[in-house]
């Protein structure tokens, strides 16, 4: 953590960032909000493309409403496989046949971690950070006690690839990260981690949820064994859209699903006894795949592809910097929590302060929407797609301005 202080950084001038800004043409395909005047929390549910709004549409009426059944065997049943495998081309430096959609986030995690775990018969420990997002440390806890195995924390501040390696050992079966920390913003060493990981002979797991899409990530060549992600933040999937699976090609034989259903065997049409897994990434599935869920994402990852993940992640620094001089300027006794070094940071910033759970209602009453996360952090998830950088500061005034009113209106 670093504490703000006034003048530290110079604040350029929003008008020219957003003049010379080489993503700016994208912020016309979004659906406005007539009533948000500063969308702060893309990190949380990022904004909908017109075009993916008009193709869920599309599927529900033509698709759905003309076809009926028929749509089963014209595309949808493909649809986990399909948009899994451009998602893994365009965000996830992952070659095809290693991803898949379906499920939510917390589902695909619980299936990863069990199959990891049996894929390191004999190891007795998890090991996972004590401030990573609840679902992940929720699971691994559950998952553990079921199964009478030790959780190794990592305590205290940033997953380090140091750290990690005070509490991995012959006995660890599996490392489940977050490459980028959902609270401070805190951007993991993957690569360096997953190495130092491979080392003991264990297996590593990173959530990428506040990654895709809007980081340059290879998975592939930093040879990650496993990950999962959600697709409703910086891909802007729609809410409760669909979570994506990666496995790494040479763990995929020996993968165990624990949850088999039909989707996933190997020929569901036979309703057959007994379970026999698909193959490749079809194992990974279990149940009818959310057709309506994925559709909006087609277009979304396309627009992705468009823009580039390099250049996308060069406007979230911008604007992360940009916040933080903001912040340095117009909220001097704010607590940075997340890294000032951008090698080190993702795409949100989170400020401390007591007073700002109590601004919260009056800034969303304003158009003004960042998120809160106790006991005293306002996050601010900074969407280099939708975003611009005068509305990141007139998010920010609005903040400074509800701060200097007190608690009270």
């Amino acid at each position: 953590m670093s504490r703000t202080s006034a003048g530290s950084t110079a604040v350029p001038d929003a008008a020219e960032l957003d003049a010379a800004d080489p993503l700016a043409r994208f912020r016309d395909r979004f659906l406005p909000a007539p009533d948000v005047v500063a969308y702060l929390d893309g990190n949380s549910l990022g904004r909908p493309l017109a075009a993916s709004v008009a193709r869920v549409e599309e599927v529900a009426r033509r698709q759905w409403g003309e076809r009926l059944i028929r749509g089963w065997d014209e595309g949808w049943m493909q649809l986990p496989v399909r948009l899994g495998d451009e998602l893994g081309r365009v965000t996830l430096g992952a070659a095809s046949g290693q991803t898949v959609i379906g499920d939510s986030t917390s589902v695909l995690l619980y299936k990863l971690i069990r199959a990891a775990l049996e894929l390191r018969p004999g190891r007795e420990e998890i090991v996972i950070d004590r401030d990573d997002f609840p679902t992940d440390r929720y699971l691994v806890e559950a998952i553990a006690a079921e199964r009478g195995l030790t959780v190794r924390w990592i305590d205290e501040g940033d997953v380090t690839p140091e750290r990690v390696a005070e509490v991995i050992g012959a006995r660890t079966a599996l490392v489940v990260l977050s490459s980028i920390a959902y609270r401070s913003g805190f951007l993991a060493d993957v690569p360096a981690i997953t190495e130092l990981v491979h080392s003991s002979g264990a297996l590593v797991l990173w959530d990428l949820c506040h990654s895709v899409g809007v980081l340059p990530t290879t998975l592939d060549d930093w040879g990650v064994d496993l990950a999962v992600g959600c697709t409703y933040k910086y891909l802007g999937g729609g809410p409760g859209s669909p979570a994506f699976a990666y496995v790494r090609r040479e763990l995929l034989e020996d993968f165990r699903q624990p949850i088999a259903g039909w989707l996933g065997s190997a020929r569901p049409f036979e309703m057959g006894q007994g379970y026999e897994p698909g193959p490749g990434m079809r194992r990974v599935l279990s149940g009818t795949p959310p057709v309506l869920g994925m559709v909006g994402l087609e277009d979304a990852i396309a627009v992705v592809a468009e823009a580039g993940v390099e250049t996308i992640r060069a406007k979230s620094i911008a604007l992360t910097e940009f916040g933080i001089a903001l912040a340095d300027e117009l909220l001097p006794d704010a607590v940075l929590a997340t890294p000032r070094d951008p090698a080190r940071r993702g795409s949100h910033l989170t400020l401390d302060h007591p007073g700002f759970e109590a601004i919260m209602p009056r800034l969303w009453a304003r158009g003004v929407i960042p998120d809160f996360r106790r006991p005293t952090g306002i996050r601010l998830g900074l969407s280099p797609l939708t975003i611009s950088f005068a509305e990141v500061e007139l998010g920010m005034r609005a903040i400074a301005d509800e701060l200097s009113r007190g608690a009270i209106a």
